[in-house]
This record gives structure tokens, C-alpha cells and sequence, in this order.
């Protein structure tokens, strides 16, 4: 019986080169950022030089852009709130302002409200129990074999019927 050995070419340890492992490469190669005042840097954002805050829809659409579908030029540094003034954020609507879109809501709702007053003005009540006939109109409605109307002693509609135990 053989025994089992692992074959060569599965690796038992990795080696990192000095340049991932060593402190003193790392510091040299990426440094501490300093620390700032708040006169220095008052935005809190490690002096990052922050555009005016401006959609990105309201841009110039016919304009020289890098980028025509963003509307932004190579190298441009974006907001802090990118995401929110980019072109794929949400349409600002802008047409109508909001004085003339609660007139034209109230105009719509005052609208509405006095066609259905019109409409319960006009139309008749249902009346909402049905009527009871002498025999139950039996014979108006097509002699014995036809479907009748209520009649008087005929059960309530839409009752469960009572069982006499």
C-alpha cells in the first residue's frame, strides 16, 4: 500500500516582499496625513477643494464637456454631495412653482368634489331593502315556472337560514 504525498506544486507558505511587510516602507510610502486646524481646513475634508454646490441638470447641455452624458469636465473635481447633484439623482422639477401648484390642486380637488355633488343631486336613491309584492309578482313575471319576486313569508335575503333543532 502506497502512502499519500502532497504534490509539488501546492505552495506550503506565501512570502511577502519587505515592501508590504516593512513599517518603515509603508510610512515612506504612504505618509500620515497632517492634522489641521479648523482655520486651515474648515470643511473637515482633508483641504479638498469643494465646487459650489450647483445640479448638474442645470449645467449647460450643448456645452464643451469632457463627459456630455455627466455634463463635467476631465480632472473637475465633484461636490462632497456628488451623489446627490449628479445627472442619474432624481429630476428637479422646476416648472411650476408651488403657489401655482396648490391652485391648480384645489382647483382640482373643488373640481371633483362638486361633479359628485352634481351627480348625488341628479341620480335617484337606490332604495336599500327591496320591495315586496302580492304574490310575489307571479304572475307578471311569467306564470309558476318563472323566477318571482319577494314575496310577504319568504325569507330575508341575504340571511343565513335557521335551522329548528
Amino acid at each position: 500500500m502506497a502512502t499519500s504525498r502532497r504534490l509539488p506544486i501546492v505552495q506550503q507558505r506565501s512570502f511577502f516582499p519587505e515592501s508590504y511587510t516593512d513599517k518603515k516602507i509603508i510610512d515612506q510610502k504612504y505618509p500620515e496625513y497632517p492634522a489641521l486646524s479648523d482655520a486651515e481646513d474648515p470643511g473637515m475634508n482633508g483641504g479638498f477643494v469643494n465646487p459650489p454646490r450647483v445640479k448638474r441638470q442645470f449645467r449647460d447641455p450643448h456645452g464643451e464637456w469632457w463627459d456630455k452624458q455627466e455634463r463635467r469636465n476631465f480632472g473637475e473635481p465633484v461636490h462632497e454631495d456628488h451623489d446627490v447633484l449628479g445627472m442619474f439623482s432624481p429630476y428637479e422639477y422646476t416648472w411650476v412653482n408651488s403657489r401655482t401648484a396648490f391652485a391648480q390642486l384645489g382647483v382640482f380637488i373643488a373640481t371633483f368634489v362638486g361633479v359628485c355633488w352634481v351627480v348625488g343631486r341628479l341620480y335617484p336613491d337606490k332604495p336599500s331593502f327591496p320591495r315586496e309584492f302580492e304574490g310575489g309578482l307571479e304572475r307578471e313575471l311569467g306564470g309558476s315556472g318563472a323566477t318571482r319576486a319577494r314575496a310577504p313569508g319568504d325569507p330575508e335575503p341575504f340571511q343565513p337560514e335557521e335551522t329548528e333543532d
